[in-house]
């Protein structure tokens, strides 16, 4: 009996997975490509003058407070717009990731749904200010009927939401130049600490979450340095906070974040142009 039918059937096959392989990592760099453009989105209209004032005027509201209120919910709207078309592209995917195929190619999906679930859980964040839960992703990632394109696993769950803290640094600080940029950036430094501490429990089960709770770790750093710095000095000053907020955006004015795991310089080169010091390091980390 000839074994030449066999080998052609293991060719076909093969060829098969190759072609797959290949159009995953294609859709999962679309689906990163999207996400990115969907966080920057996200980043600029929460510091867009042009649309707070534009919610202010359709609310009819003088408070601070309501304005970002108006304003986040704004751009989390605008961010669930975005990501349908990612949902679409994940849609379109299920015919390849059935069954097993999903366990099969789970490394060419993981770069991109990761990716997906920071922009997702960041646009979650802006409208509760709550980590989005296990369920609500899988639900994004289900037909009309609640049927699953493809199963979420824990660990793609849990990196990328490990991404969302460092989308959270930058955005606590970005947002120090407005009013009400100090109370923000305090309640994201008790959000991000929680999350570090969280997410701490399943780092011997989850591989590379370890290295990504050190990129936490730094981004706390950075939040917690700003905070620190801001709140110290901030009480050296018996003004109004309103007037008190104008003067933190003068000195703030070109802070400028970077994503490494430095200390960014720049943060403690802006602060101490009002004569705000750094904290030392070796003191409380809850000192405000």
């Amino acid at each position: 009996m000839s074994v030449k039918p066999a080998f052609e059937n293991f060719r076909r096959e093969l060829d098969e997975s190759n072609d797959r392989r290949e159009r995953l990592i294609k859709a999962s760099r679309d689906i990163t490509n999207l996400s990115k453009k969907t966080i920057f989105l996200l980043h600029r209209l929460m510091l867009d003058e042009d649309s707070a004032a534009k919610q202010q005027q359709c609310t009819g509201s003088t408070s601070n407070g309501l304005d970002d209120r108006a304003l986040a919910l704004n751009a989390s709207k605008q961010g669930y717009l975005r990501l349908r078309e990612v949902q679409e592209l994940y849609a379109g995917l299920r015919h390849e990731l059935g069954k097993e195929l999903f366990w099969r190619h789970e490394r060419q999906v993981s770069p991109g749904l990761q990716e997906y679930i920071e922009a997702l859980s960041f646009a979650h964040y802006l409208e509760h200010g709550t980590l989005i839960s296990y369920g609500e992703v899988q639900k994004s990632l289900s037909d009309s009927d609640g049927v699953p394109y493809f199963p979420l696993t824990v660990s793609d769950y849990l990196l990328g939401l490990s991404d969302l803290t460092g989308e959270l640094m930058r955005y606590a600080i970005s947002g120090l130049a407005r009013k009400g940029g100090r109370k923000r950036a305090v309640d994201v430094c008790v959000f991000v600490r929680n999350c570090k501490a969280d997410f701490e429990r399943y780092t011997p089960y989850i591989r590379e979450l370890r290295k990504k709770q050190a990129v936490t770790s730094s981004s706390l750093e950075k939040i917690e340095d700003a905070v620190y710095a801001i709140f110290l000095r901030s009480s050296e000053y018996d003004i109004p906070p309103d007037m008190l907020d104008d003067i933190v955006a003068q000195s703030i004015s070109s802070l400028s974040v970077h994503p490494d795991n430095r200390r960014d310089h720049r943060v403690q080169g802006s602060i101490r142009t009002l004569g705000f010091e750094s904290r030392d390091m070796s003191g409380d980390e809850d000192g405000f």
